[in-house]
């Protein structure tokens, strides 16, 4: 057997077992189990119980989200675009007390808009937007869900099949967080990530927040 023919059947051989060892890395993707679930926190949990407990399945889908959104680069706000969306917001606060249904609805109009304008795919694409922040906000992306979830139970459903007040504070103060994390990104990186969906950042947009639940949550006649 000649020089060539071996050399030939060597690289042949190297590159079956190339792509021998991509294919097994592919099927055990539980292996990347440990890094995911640092990744994803909360969402890794629920993607293993919508997955009825198959971690296989839930990593899959989590890695496929990583795979399609994890280059995604957010762009930063203008201090004008700012100031829009805080004043927005602290608007729907206040409005909350009077008009509870309508201020869950803004909030989650305002998180699909805002979310846009950081770079993350159109609102219009609700569940791809969502999947592209789980990605690079997982730990408060829930809010976002949460919200969405309420609003259009209450178009979508009867009247009467709508959230209590209770159920649209608590989704408001949870969306608040992923609010927060996207326009306060230096906040994000500075440990805020792992607090509480009621504004731990010690900044003033977090005090009004608190004055407006305070005045939500007292108000005995909303229904």
């Amino acid at each position: 057997m000649s020089t060539g023919v071996i050399i030939a059947l060597i690289v042949i051989v190297a590159a079956v077992l190339v792509v021998a060892a991509v294919l097994a890395l592919r099927a055990r993707g539980p292996q990347h189990g440990g890094s995911l679930k640092r990744r994803f926190g909360p969402e890794y949990d629920r993607a293993v119980a919508r997955h009825d407990g198959d971690t296989k399945a839930a990593e899959r889908e989590l890695a496929d989200r990583v795979e399609r959104h994890g280059s995604l680069r957010e762009r930063e706000l203008e201090p004008a675009e700012r100031e829009r969306f805080e004043a927005r917001w602290t608007a729907a606060q206040e409005r909350f007390v009077d008009s509870p249904r309508e201020a869950v609805g803004e909030a989650d109009r305002l998180l699909a808009e805002l979310a846009g304008a950081r770079g993350f795919p159109d609102g219009g694409q609700y569940e791809e937007q969502l999947a592209a922040l789980s990605v690079h906000h997982a730990h408060h992306v829930d809010g976002y869900r949460r919200v969405h979830r309420v609003t259009h139970a209450r178009v979508d459903g009867a009247h009467d099949a709508g959230a209590g007040t209770e159920e649209m504070r608590e989704s408001m103060v949870a969306a608040h967080a992923l609010f927060e994390d996207l326009v306060h990104p230096a906040r994000h990186h500075d440990g805020g990530r792992h607090r509480a969906g009621t504004d731990g950042h010690g900044a003033a947009p977090a005090t009004r927040a608190h004055h407006s639940w305070s005045l939500g949550k007292s108000r005995p006649k909303e229904s």
